[in-house]
């Protein structure tokens, strides 16, 4: 346990957990937060619902693709979406630097009010606070969100259990997210077209949610990238993972920026993005469905579920090599998201 916080207990990996499970879970313990799920399913009243927060420092405010406004809507939509919840209310909180633009505040406030309006939430509460200049960088954006989860998703948010031959799906490229915020922040010796995925998914998820299929987890990818994600989910449910690399979409500008600045692109920030595990047998339905939609054109199978005992997630490279994937200790790229 570290004294002082460090950049790397916001990256998403290992420090982050450590974090989590050290100070949060052992503190606050309750039963549904240590879970450690993108939102907290909750009962009232008969219904049964999805609760969940997010806070937003990417730095630039603006990038190609998208902005925090945008950011912030669609990671809280997405946390409630992939749990199986219809998103419905949302709240946003500001956190404002004496001497910030009210111009770009309000350029941010109209991008958040059309990602909503697109996602079909509403934005019902919120809170604004101001500190002196020097307190903060321009602008911090809080978002919690709260859905419902309707009855034919039932299953799925009483988590069916994985087995030996699930297969592991995502929608799409991955990477863009993290090059375009990078590329936008840093005096580069090249120029990248390259746009956020930035997206709200619940829309493309509960395409498949209504079709019944037999989805046994879904989580979006964000900060710490797919093996972040897949190493999460591999502790969580006890099991082992294998994804072949040459499987695993990654856009050739990505790539080349990657070999050029020694990142991996299975650590890279992604915002619209979604890994499914389902049956072997429904795969192929999952995937005509995730194609039918605009945000999951380019979906398909990444790897398997290799073991129902153990924690583990391995990548097989394209000469047949395979390396063990880990969570990062440190930030590869810090204010991402």
């Amino acid at each position: 346990m570290n004294d002082y916080i460090r950049p790397g207990h916001g990256s998403g990996g290992k420090l982050m957990h450590e974090l989590i499970h050290d100070i949060f879970f052992r503190h606050f313990g309750h039963h549904e937060l240590k879970k450690g799920s993108d939102s907290a399913l909750l009962q009232s009243n008969g219904h049964r619902l999805a609760f969940t927060t997010d806070s937003f420092v990417v730095n630039p405010l603006f990038f190609p693709g998208g902005d925090i406004g945008k950011l912030a809507v669609c990671g809280t939509v997405n946390d409630l979406a992939v749990c199986g919840a219809i998103p419905q209310y949302l709240s946003a909180g500001f956190i404002l630097e004496e001497g910030f633009s009210i111009a770009e505040l309000e350029k941010i406030v109209i991008s958040m009010a059309r990602e909503a309006k697109n996602s079909g939430v509403n934005i019902v509460t919120g809170d604004t606070k101001v500190v002196h200049k020097g307190m903060a960088d321009k602008l911090f954006i809080n978002t919690s969100g709260i859905g419902y989860i309707p009855e034919y998703a039932g299953s799925f948010a009483n988590n069916r259990k994985i087995k030996k031959g699930d297969v592991l799906i995502i929608n799409g490229t991955l990477g863009d997210h993290a090059i375009a915020v990078l590329s936008e922040r840093e005096d580069l010796p090249f120029q990248s077209t390259i746009k956020s995925d930035c997206a709200c998914l619940n829309h493309l998820i509960h395409s498949l949610l209504e079709k019944k299929l037999h989805i046994k987890f879904m989580r979006d990818l964000t900060r710490g990238g797919l093996a972040t994600c897949l190493n999460e989910i591999a502790q969580a449910q006890a099991i082992d993972i294998e994804i072949n690399e040459t499987r695993i979409p990654v856009k050739a500008s990505v790539e080349g920026i990657c070999e050029t600045l020694g990142f991996d692109p299975l650590y890279l920030a992604n915002e619209g993005k979604v890994v499914i595990i389902v049956s072997a047998e429904d795969a192929s339905e999952v995937i005509e469905t995730l194609k039918a939609d605009d945000l999951g054109k380019e979906s398909t199978i990444i790897g398997k579920v290799t073991s129902e005992n153990g924690k583990k997630v391995i990548a097989e490279s394209a000469i047949g090599g395979k390396r063990l994937l880990q969570m990062r200790t440190g930030e590869q790229l810090p204010r991402i998201c």
